[in-house]
């Protein structure tokens, strides 16, 4: 299958930074890259975009065409553009030669929001395009968080995981409150990387005649190995396949391929030994006839794994947290007065601290923030979309993690859940709501449930509390009241604020400025 190319415009005048050692650049380190050369590179990715079933370039082409049509509003509106207290896009210099482009706010947004799109589509021209956006603003704007953190992640997609670990570094040295749980990520691809050099030093040693082979093809070894294993010959496909691996790390392959071809191998060495504890029996050859090593490397090979999708577990049972499924949950608050409190600055600015904590059980949402004589200081119940990392390491009784596609909700639990931070986690029955309990599909409903709705929803249909209120939810009119960390982050247009409103207001016994009784 013939690769298509991306013909993108080249900057000619920017130069590739050079390490002092004179070795390869890091790819952590931005190349100055102008304006002008992104939005042409964006203009021509757009181009070869074509209407398919791929959703997430379906995605990607319209976030391009978002940026283009704003950059090309902006290129008609001088006038305004001068006009406005921040500029959004202005010259450097009155025209002529050097004259470029300048990022401004305007833009901002939307160029990181392709940068997003592209690295959700995971493939090889995409990555390219993402990692030319953070070159883009990282040239402009060194201390942009937002984009040191994209740089990381695609980094880390592209398998460069030691530069993805510098972009992420520089990330936290520009920010407060790790919401989003980079740290962890950080430590997580250290660790794997770890494990993953022990492994490959075990393997070595545990075949010496492996290292004759380290310096071939890659994939001319291999193939080799994995004929000798089919004809049953483990010991010498064995040799094969370990100087394969050694000849990719050697080489710097991407984190992505040696992965595959260490999980192929461990697969491979199972079929050959049996897996340890399973009742195979161990036949000589396999893992130099030693099941004790063999069940080391599956060890390490496992480990390595998990440190990568989550930083290192101090404790792997969480605190010894219990699942609890729906009906538990009903019959822990049947019986009790319940306050949901909004993220809103009507609560922010309020004095009902004494009252909000006068309820038996107080809900907080998402990334919540507390001032005791304005919110109250209790948080019993906290429920969040499983996207964001924001407080999930406060104590609380209950913590109901919220999230519409079973796989991506999983992970987010592996990752972001400290241990001793909860005593009950909600399980897979509490997910998704108003979608999985009440059945309530898109056609009835085509927005996305907001948290503090499917919290809400789930307290009204289960109907065990004799006093249900909400406080300060004015769906935003007051602005958001949140932690520092998620003060920036825009109120989403994915949701659809009026529609719960309209449902809240036909369920209300009495409304007041800042209270909404529901019982």
């Amino acid at each position: 299958m013939t690769k298509a190319r991306t013909r993108w415009p080249r900057q000619r005048d920017a130069e590739e930074p050079v390490p002092p050692d004179g070795g390869t650049p890091s790819l952590a380190a931005v190349r100055p890259t102008d304006l002008e050369t992104c939005l042409r590179a964006c203009a021509a990715h757009s181009g070869k975009l074509v209407a398919g079933l791929d959703r997430r370039r379906t995605a990607l082409a319209e976030a391009l065409r978002h940026l283009l049509a704003t950059h090309a509003a902006m290129e008609q509106t001088p006038s305004a553009e001068a006009a406005s207290p921040l500029p959004l896009l202005r010259r450097a210099g009155k025209g002529g030669t050097g004259s470029a482009l300048v990022l401004g706010d305007r833009l901002l947004d939307p160029l990181l929001a392709v940068g997003t799109k592209a690295l959700d589509c995971g493939y090889e021209d995409e990555l390219k395009l993402a990692v030319l956006i953070t070159d883009t603003v990282l040239t402009q704007r060194k201390g942009s968080r937002a984009a040191w953190r994209l740089r990381g992640r695609v980094l880390e997609a592209m398998g460069a995981e030691s530069d993805a670990v510098e972009a992420y570094e520089r990330y936290l040295a520009l920010t407060d409150e790790d919401g989003f749980g980079v740290a962890a990520k950080t430590a997580g691809l250290r660790a794997g990387a770890e494990r993953q050099s022990e492994l490959l030093r075990k393997l070595e040693q545990s075949c010496p005649e492996a290292a004759a082979f380290a310096a071939g093809s890659v994939t001319d070894t291999w193939a080799e190995g994995l004929a000798l294993h089919g004809r049953g010959d483990w010991n010498r496909a064995r040799s094969r396949l370990i100087g394969a691996l050694l000849a990719q790390d050697r080489a710097g392959a991407p984190v992505p391929e040696i992965q595959e071809a260490l999980s192929q191998y461990v697969g491979l060495a199972l079929e050959a030994g049996g897996a340890p504890g399973s009742g195979g029996t161990l036949r000589t050859g396999a893992g130099n006839g030693d099941p004790a090593l063999l069940t080391e490397l599956l060890e390490l090979y496992a480990g390595q794994r998990r440190a990568r999708m989550r930083g290192p577990v101090d404790d792997p049972t969480f605190g010894d947290v219990e699942w609890t499924t729906l009906g538990e949950f009903r019959n822990r608050i049947a019986g009790k007065s319940i306050c949901l409190i909004a993220n809103s600055q009507r609560v922010g600015t309020s004095s009902m601290g004494a009252e909000i904590d006068a309820y038996d059980l107080v809900v907080r949402f998402n990334s919540y923030r507390t001032d005791p004589p304005a919110t109250g200081s209790r948080t019993d119940i906290h429920a969040t979309i499983h996207k964001h990392g924001f407080n999930w390491d406060q104590k609380v009784h209950t913590r109901l993690v919220f999230g519409g596609i079973s796989g991506d909700w999983k992970y987010s639990l592996r990752n972001r859940l400290v241990p001793g931070a909860q005593q009950y986690l909600g399980d897979e029955s509490l997910r998704w709501p108003l979608r999985n309990i009440g059945r309530v599909g898109t056609a009835d409903w085509p927005s996305i449930p907001t948290t503090g709705f499917n919290m809400l929803w789930l307290l009204d249909y289960l109907d065990v509390s004799p006093r249900l209120d909400l406080i300060g939810f004015d769906f935003y009119e007051s602005g958001a009241y949140r932690m520092p960390a998620a003060m920036k982050m825009p109120i989403t247009s994915v949701h659809e604020y009026t529609s719960e409103k309209a449902w809240v207001m036909e369920r209300a016994q009495s409304v007041t400025d800042t209270r909404i009784s529901l019982r």
